[in-house]
């Protein structure tokens, strides 16, 4: 479990690929009185990431990994965490799979977020998938991540009705909403007995 000494706030790293929209939900809730965590460092392995204006917006660090030079990643990433004095990593789209010696490495402080109430519908195009077996819910689960994909401990889930008219579009919008409310609250859950 991540411990906090005192007032002090969590300082946290959030990896993206994209649109960046969970990372902004989040650096928002930080911004509010009462959070329990700061975001320090912004890494994406997308230098065209739209969510990397957030960086500029926000005055956050960011780092930009390419992940077409496979050595050494690990290490050039562990180095930025730890000279931002890094404790929580939130993946928030960040389409590269972590290697097992980094995830041991920080074992227990890397939390992310799927579009699907797991452990049902693991993997990429959830939404699609839920459709195509006619669910009648889906949802959003925040996690723990281990050396298995999408397969650690459940932190929080919020179930979403699947609506008879739903594209896997509607659905993934609808979810997204939903996702923009649940991280930050699994953060101040994670952080709630600190």
């Amino acid at each position: 479990m991540i411990k906090s000494s005192g007032l002090k706030k969590i300082s946290t790293a959030v990896f993206i690929s994209g649109t960046g929209s969970n990372l902004r939900s989040l650096i928002k809730f930080s911004k509010k009185k009462g959070s329990k965590f700061t975001i320090e460092l912004i890494i994406s392995n997308n230098s065209k990431a739209k969510g990397l204006n957030y960086a500029q917006k926000f005055k956050i660090k960011k780092k930009i990994i390419d992940y077409s030079r496979k050595q050494n990643i690990d290490n050039k990433i562990l180095k930025n965490l730890k000279k931002y004095n890094i404790k929580l990593i939130c993946l928030a789209g960040f389409m590269k799979i972590l290697s097992q010696n980094f995830i041991k490495k920080f074992n227990g402080k890397i939390i992310n977020i799927h579009p699907s109430l797991l452990p049902k519908y693991k993997g990429l195009n959830t939404h699609q998938r839920i459709i195509d077996n006619k669910e009648k819910y889906s949802g959003c689960t925040v996690h723990f991540v281990n050396s298995k994909l999408d397969s650690g401990k459940i932190i929080i889930q919020k179930k979403v009705k699947v609506l008879k008219n739903d594209t896997a579009n509607s659905l993934a919008k609808r979810i997204l909403r939903e996702e923009h409310i649940l991280y930050p609250k699994a953060l101040n859950k994670l952080y709630s007995n600190l």
